[in-house]
Parts: C-alpha cells; structure tokens; sequence
C-alpha cells in the first residue's frame, strides 16, 4: 500500500507487467486474486523511486484517451470520427480510414510501451531464463484494437469488419445524443443531462438543431418528416457536407450490413439505415448500457404501429400527452388515409399479383390501425395521470411506471410490465 502511494504508476506498470503474472500464478493458481494475494508480490523499491521512465504515464493517457473514445466514459467529449473529418478527408470513408490509421498507431506504440514495460521487470527480477517481454496483439487492451475486442478466432478481415459496422452503430448513436440535446455539435462533452427538460437551452445547438421535444420516431417507413432517419440524414450532409452525401450515406449502410443488419438487395442506403434504427438500434442501446437505457422506446407493440425514442433527462409531466397531439393522433389520420387509397387500388387492381400485394398491404394496415388505437387509448390514460420521475431512482425504477407502453420491459425492471386498463 506504501509503495502505491508513493510510486503509483511504477506499481501499477509492475501489477500490468507479465512478472506480477507469474508471481499470481504461484500465489493464487485460481483466477479468483485476492488483495492478500496481491500484497505478497515483492517490490523493488530502489527500482520504483530511481526509475524516471515516463513509459508508466504514457500507457496511462493511452488506456484513458481510448476509453474516453466512447460514451460509456463520463469523459466522452465527441466522437473521433468528426475530429478526423477535415478538408483532406472530405467524406465519411476518408474519415473512417483517417482514424484506422491513427488507432493502428496508438496500438503499435501501446504494444511497444507494454512489451518495454515487461523488458523492464523482468530484468529487474533476474527472470531472462523464464518470461520474455512480447505481449500478443490480442492482449493489447484498447477498444480500438479489434483483435482484443472480438478476440482472434476469425479472421482479420473479419474483424475489421465487425469494428467498422460497430463504429457505424456508434456513429449514430451520437448521432441520436445530437439530436436528443445529449450531445452537441457546437460544444464538447455532455450538454444536457439534468432533469425534466428544465433549463434545457436550445442555442446550444445551431450547427444540427436538437429536437424541440426529446422525441423522436423511430418508425419503418417515412411518416414524420423529422424521424430518426432523416435527422441522420441531415447530421450526415451537416458534419460531410451535400456534395458526398449519396456516396457517405451509402458508406454508413454498406457498413450496417457487414455485421450489424443482413443486406437486402434493391434497398436504398437511407432505406438500410431505416430500417437499422427501426429493428436493431433499440438493441444495441441496451447493450451499451447495460440495460439501463438513456433513450426510452415507447412501442404499440409487435405490429410496430407507432415507436419513438424519448430522452429520459428531457422527459416531463407533460412528454406523454405531447408524444399523444403531436405524433399519434396524427398517425391515426395517416393510417386511415393510406388504408382508404388501399382500398381504392384494390377496387382497380386488375392482375392477380397486385390484388394478392395490396390485399397483404391492406391487411398489415389494419392490423397497425388496430394496435395504434389500443395504444392510443392507453397512452391517453398515461397521459392524463402526468407521471413524474426522479433520476435519483434510477433507470429501473423509473422504466416500471409506464406499463407495457415501453419496450423491454421486463428485460429492464425484471419484472412484466402492469397492464392498466385504459377503457
């Protein structure tokens, strides 16, 4: 403990070394370490306080820097692709490429920084004769190194493309923290995360708008001009610029595709993204907090009739008979529009493929007509009880006290939801 105190990096560099393993493993040959354990690893105290070598801090900024690179980390301050993106890299792609070669850098200098570190020790101890210093690709701890990340089972190929479908997935994550308020393209950092959208200032926002309300649709066809998808669309063409929008966009989709969604054939690039958001982005949220999600998805159910996100810091009393005015009560009106000039084609139908097509069409309509106005009715009995929340609760607490107008429910609170009768 003494030693920590006055020669924390110098401990630390030696608990990391390949030296303090061998030593666990005549200790403790369990994976299970215990303090007492670790305690009995002899220290070279002339080693630690004569030792200069700044290699113990750089590993350090190193780790940091690179867990800084995502949300999950307080320290988040923007997404490094946006840093990447600059007049010599004008497209989504050369940004991509631009931090490949930066992270495969910070990798080579990590794993040199490690492998010294050992080299170190291990002279120190006098074990030339039983460890050597080299430390496998794989065993370079960055979240960057793909090889550490989904281990080295495939093939390197492979796990290039699984990072640049995650990094994709992550992209528009930020992407939804930008147009939540989360995050801002005008400020590094979190910008807002307090509670119920009190002091919430717009003006922090001018570069890519965020949303008036902390709502926003995630639905598999266009019926908000201000869905998800399209605000992509527009963080894309704001950070990239208009002229390489097609070619940018089609990277983002083509990446999804890798490992994130299964292609389809004759799907446009914003049709892919769509349809990532509207199946798998609600998926991936959960996983990245550790089902404790930030975003709230409010479902009508498995018809997928009406779902959007809501920001939990910007949620208030008043988010439900919003989300109500302003989003549902209109889909109603779409929906019986759109099943309405089904019928019509259906009446002027003339072959056999496109009465079968319609009819299918039609049926599907009905059956989102049906759960939308259950859901409606439920959501205006939520709405009109103005359920408030205390973040110091936390995300479970405060998830269980919507009923089944959330998804995941259960997944979340560990419990199924309390259906409340809304007639």
């Amino acid at each position: 403990a003494k030693g920590f105190t006055e020669y924390p990096y110098q401990v630390l560099a030696l608990l990391n070394s390949n030296v303090a393993q061998r030593y666990l493993s005549f200790l403790s040959p369990t994976l299970d370490f215990k303090v007492g354990d670790v305690i009995q690893i002899p220290l070279i105290e002339k080693l630690l306080s004569d030792n200069t070598n700044q290699d113990f801090r750089e590993n350090v900024q190193l780790a940091k820097l690179d867990w800084d690179s995502y949300e999950r980390s307080w320290d988040f301050q923007s997404f490094p692709l946006l840093s990447s993106a600059s007049e010599s890299t004008p497209t989504l792609e050369s940004s991509y490429d631009a931090w490949i070669t930066q992270n495969q850098a910070t990798i080579a200098e990590m794993q040199r920084l490690e492998e010294e570190n050992n080299r170190l020790f291990i002279d120190a101890y006098g074990l030339q004769d039983e460890l050597t210093p080299e430390v496998p690709i794989e065993q370079i701890t960055l979240t960057v190194n793909p090889a550490y990340r989904y281990g080295i089972k495939g093939t390197e190929q492979e796990r290039n493309a699984r990072f640049r479908a995650d990094t994709m997935t992550e992209l528009v994550s930020y992407t939804i923290g930008c147009m939540m308020g989360r995050y801002s393209l005008d400020q590094e950092g979190l910008v807002y995360a307090h509670a119920g959208n009190e002091g919430f200032d717009a003006s922090l926002y001018k570069t890519f708008p965020a949303d008036s309300d902390g709502i926003v649709t995630i639905m598999d066809d266009e019926w908000y001009k201000d869905d998800a998808c399209n605000r992509v669309v527009e963080f894309v063409k704001t950070v990239w610029g208009e002229d390489n929008l097609t070619e940018n966009l089609q990277f983002i989709a083509e990446s999804l595709c890798l490992d994130a969604i299964t292609p389809r054939k004759s799907e446009t690039a914003v049709e892919t993204i769509r349809r990532y958001l509207s199946t798998k982005f609600y998926k991936d949220h959960m996983q990245t907090y550790k089902k404790r999600p930030i975003y709230w998805l409010f479902s009508s159910g498995k018809e997928k009739a009406f779902e959007c996100l809501v920001y939990l810091h910007r949620y208030n009393e008043s988010t439900l008979s919003r989300m109500r005015t302003e989003y549902v009560t209109p889909l109603l009106g779409k929906y019986q529009a759109y099943a309405e000039q089904l019928d019509k084609q259906l009446e002027m139908a003339e072959s056999t493929q496109d009465k079968k097509r319609l009819e299918k069409e039609l049926k599907s309509m009905d059956k989102k007509q049906s759960e939308l106005r259950e859901f409606d009715d439920k959501l205006k009995h939520y709405a009109d009880m103005r359920i408030s929340i205390d973040l110091d609760d936390g995300v479970k607490e405060n998830y269980g006290k919507f009923g089944d107008l959330l998804a995941d429910v259960k997944n979340i609170t560990g419990e199924k939801p309390e259906m409340i009768n809304a007639g």
